[in-house]
């Protein structure tokens, strides 16, 4: 389903097409939610028709996995009112998305699944190459296969992983998860360097997120010009305000709005089966 933006038939389409190809033999089936191609303004149908789409999938325990079909914007308005309607078989599924989609996983989180990651949608297969992206994402999604984990992700190590402007503005709100002790991964898609500075000022400064195990930086891309030259990298930015912060700096992640984004499970690896 579609927690903010659309996506086409077309999209839907492919997305099938590719999985039917890479699993033939296999009983694999993605289904796409109506919702997903409705439109109200921004969004893939106005909020209580995006909030029972969520519901229709998680809630049905013939779905395995619920994967959010894009981001855009729209998430943070249905996620507080759908934790409380969860079932048992909402709580045991699997959910993976990112960008806008990170606000439902964070109230996912707070509440208790487990099953939760940050990676690769079906709108990635409008990108060039994204065929790869999208079978990484059913790399995960049907066998959980290892090559398609961020590198650093291990049995031993809480993880999390956020676009940087989606965990600025859930701080301090109801949906704010419990991040002590994890390693949050954080990457960023067109915005200016001091933007950036500004939510990293934001998120090093908040006292959830100052009980994190460290912080790696994904890739920043598409950063628009600054005028004047802010002066630092997206690097330098995050070094400056993990060291005013105390919260460990732990380099790189390989995680990013682009086609090489890699998947980065919510706490510990889930148990293989």
């Amino acid at each position: 389903m579609a927690p903010g933006s659309r996506i086409t038939a077309a999209i839907a389409d492919r997305v099938r097409e590719l999985a039917s190809d890479r699993y033939a033999g296999r009983s694999v089936e993605i289904f796409f939610h109506p919702q997903c191609f409705q439109s109200s303004g921004h969004f893939a149908g106005d909020d209580s028709v995006r909030a029972q789409a969520f519901l229709d999938i998680a809630n049905d325990e013939d779905f395995a996995a619920l994967w959010f079909a894009r981001g855009g914007y729209g998430a943070c308005r249905i996620a507080e009112e759908m934790i409380p309607r969860l079932s048992d078989a909402a709580r045991s599924k699997v959910y993976l998305g990112y960008s806008d989609a990170g606000s439902l996983l964070a109230a996912l989180y707070k509440s208790g699944v487990a099953g939760l990651a940050h990676g690769p949608m079906p709108v990635d297969i409008t990108r060039e190459s994204g065929d790869a992206a999208v079978e990484r994402a059913l790399a995960y999604l049907i066998d959980r296969a290892p090559h398609a984990l961020e590198a650093s992700v291990s049995p031993e190590t809480c993880t999390a992983a956020f676009n940087m402007a989606v965990l600025s503005q859930i701080l301090g709100t109801p949906l704010q998860p419990d991040l002590a002790g994890h390693v949050l991964m954080l990457e960023e898609v067109s915005e200016h360097l001091y933007r950036i500075d500004r939510m990293l000022f934001h998120i090093t400064g908040n006292p959830g997120i100052g009980r994190v195990a460290g912080i790696r930086l994904g890739r920043c891309s598409n950063i628009p010009a600054n005028e004047p030259e802010f002066g630092q990298t997206e690097e330098e930015i995050v070094r400056h305000w993990c060291g005013k912060s105390g919260i460990p700096y732990l380099g790189r992640a390989d995680i990013g709005h682009d086609v090489d984004n890699k998947v980065v499970p919510f706490g510990r690896l889930p148990a293989t089966t």
